[in-house]
């Protein structure tokens, strides 16, 4: 029993798929970037920072812990999504 590779169709689906990832990864690095994100981000840190001064943390601790996760953020972005 002989199988054969549909040739064809895997090219036209390689082509696809190459024409599709970058215009997807662009799309997804223009919504980490926007404006709407930036206001998101800034009210979930800020509501991080308010959280941990409720509960006790000293603010610049809090602030330190804040300015630490927008750092890591920050750095997780670029090294998955690239630049």
């Amino acid at each position: 029993m002989s199988e054969e590779i549909p040739v064809n169709e895997l090219s036209q689906l390689l082509d696809t798929v190459s024409e599709k990832i970058p215009r997807m990864i662009k799309d997804i690095m223009i919504s980490f970037y926007s404006e709407e994100s930036g206001k998101q981000v800034g009210k979930a840190i800020a509501a991080m920072y308010k959280e941990l001064v409720d509960s006790g943390i000293p603010a610049d601790e809090a602030l330190k812990m804040a300015k630490d996760y927008l750092n890591t953020i920050k750095d997780v972005i670029p090294k998955n999504f690239g630049n």
